[in-house]
């Protein structure tokens, strides 16, 4: 391998990790709220429709959100995926064109099932890196005191680590791994493989609509797919009451399907949607204008 060659790797490894980090921490900037809303939804159980917090809906919610815990609320546990956001996004970006190259199968160009595959696997690594952070969240975000009264972030991974060891971090890594890789393999699947059948724009404008059109359907479909899991991750991180300990994401599912019917296993669907449909759009649109604005600057 000639140094050229060793340097124009190097750079494009660079451009796709800066892509993926700057298309990560817009996303989770713009669209924190609607994670917040989805998680409180997936934490909420039959029992407690008593709960004068109990949420009949998203409006409901944010407006019960609003009144008793402020309007910087709505950003709590912002800072853990602010913190692992541009990591987390840059290894999703920068594995899944790894592992699109491993699964090209001799094949000259990439197929649906190359994307597919290199997604699912993406999501896996993805996943492993991000559930300290998602345990973290998930505590910060199940509190319902005011802003002001609520722990700090290093506070709340102090507790969980005095309370469970290091493993604490690791609460519900199997159901991470399954939420990211299903979301992923139809993300990256379906985005570039329509995205490739469409022939490119002369209208810059009409590109970009094209670009974020495909994106929100990916986002949004791999939201309605992956959300189970989703579910069963929020309930193995979240707090548990006692009388239901939620382990294992195949049982967490089976126990929250027995005791809340099958409808409990979306729950959140709605939120998720919202932030997942628009956001996905947003971080696939803004890598690829990234990493073409990356690529002049640095290759060209």
């Amino acid at each position: 391998m000639t140094r050229n060659t060793t340097e124009n790797l190097l750079k494009e490894a660079a451009i796709q990790i800066g892509a993926g980090g700057s298309a990560g921490f817009i996303e989770v900037c713009i669209m924190h709220p609607m994670d917040l809303v989805k998680t409180r939804f997936q934490l909420q159980v039959k029992t407690t429709k008593s709960d004068p917090l109990y949420y009949t809906g998203i409006r409901d919610c944010m407006t019960k959100m609003y009144k008793t815990e402020g309007l910087p609320a709505f950003w709590k546990g912002i800072l853990p995926p602010i913190l692992v956001e541009t990591p987390k996004r840059a290894v999703k970006f920068f594995t899944f064109e790894q592992y699109k190259q491993f699964f090209l199968f001799g094949a000259s160009a990439p197929t649906p099932l190359t994307f597919s595959c290199a997604g699912f696997f993406a999501g896996v690594t993805e996943a492993i890196l991000v559930n300290p952070f998602e345990v973290v969240k998930v505590k910060l975000q199940s509190n319902r005191k005011h802003v002001k009264e609520s722990p700090s972030t290093v506070a709340v991974t102090k507790e969980i680590i005095s309370k469970y060891g290091l493993n604490g971090l690791n609460k519900g890594l199997s159901a991470t791994i399954m939420r990211n890789a299903v979301f992923n393999s139809f993300y990256f699947g379906f985005y570039h493989s329509v995205k490739g059948y469409i022939p490119a724009s002369k209208e810059p404008w009409l590109e970009f609509l094209t670009k974020v059109a495909i994106g929100f359907v990916s986002g949004t479909v791999a939201s309605c797919l992956n959300i189970p899991f989703d579910v069963a991750k929020s309930r193995i991180q979240g707090p548990q009451d006692g009388k239901t300990q939620y382990k294992g994401t195949l049982n967490t599912m089976r126990i929250v399907y027995k005791r809340e019917g099958f409808r409990a296993l979306y729950k959140g669907l709605v939120p998720k949607v919202l932030r997942l449909g628009p956001g996905g759009a947003i971080m696939l649109v803004v890598y690829d204008y990234m990493h073409v604005f990356l690529t002049k600057k640095f290759k060209d």
